[in-house]
């Protein structure tokens, strides 16, 4: 898994001169940009809560092992 910047040029996505993908590879975009307001419900927003706490302490699962878990 890489995570890489990028920028829009002529309506494609250029990764950074670093950036080395295969042709045909899958990948996901989120955008920087304007922020939005994001409504949640009470539960919503208690589960965010208690995942923030969970990060702060770190009780956190590394990208590696997340990959590991999924391949099983």
């Amino acid at each position: 898994m890489q995570v890489f910047t990028a920028l829009v040029k002529g309506g494609a996505i250029v990764p950074d001169d670093d950036v080395e993908l295969a042709e045909g590879t899958c990948v996901t975009v989120l955008t920087g940009g304007p922020e939005r307001e994001v409504e949640l419900t009470a539960s919503d927003e208690e589960e965010l809560l208690e995942s923030i706490r969970e990060a702060e302490r770190g009780d956190v699962v590394t990208a590696e092992d997340l990959l590991r878990r999924l391949a099983r």
